[in-house]
């Protein structure tokens, strides 16, 4: 379950930073509308991938992909503009995959 649901994560995460990224350029880059299609079509893929978490868990599993949100939009910005972290905002992404670990292991670990 663990390796599907980070499985989910990666997924989601490209769909949504891809989607939002795609449709941000065609808004306000001046691309065509067809980024704006691939943009809408990526955020539907993020929203579909996501209903494959387990139902019992989604409010925190969902909570727990905040934090690889965060660091996948700090890495897309480093990959796709150029945008290097500093050291705040890698000691940032840390302190937010311990929470992440935290949320999703934390109960099997410290309970």
């Amino acid at each position: 379950m663990i390796v599907k649901t980070f499985a989910i994560y990666i997924l989601a995460a490209l769909g949504e930073l891809g989607g939002t990224y795609a449709f941000w350029r065609w808004l306000r880059g001046g691309g065509t509308a067809y980024l704006a299609l691939v943009g809408l079509a990526a955020l539907l893929f993020y929203a579909v991938i996501q209903t494959y978490q387990p139902e019992g868990a989604y409010g925190r599993v969902y909570a727990a992909y905040a934090g690889v949100f965060l660091v996948g939009a700090m890495l897309w910005g480093w990959a796709i503009d150029g945008k290097t972290p500093d050291r705040y905002d890698l000691i940032g992404a840390a302190i937010t995959l311990v929470g992440v670990v935290v949320v999703i292991f934390g109960r099997r670990v410290f309970a």
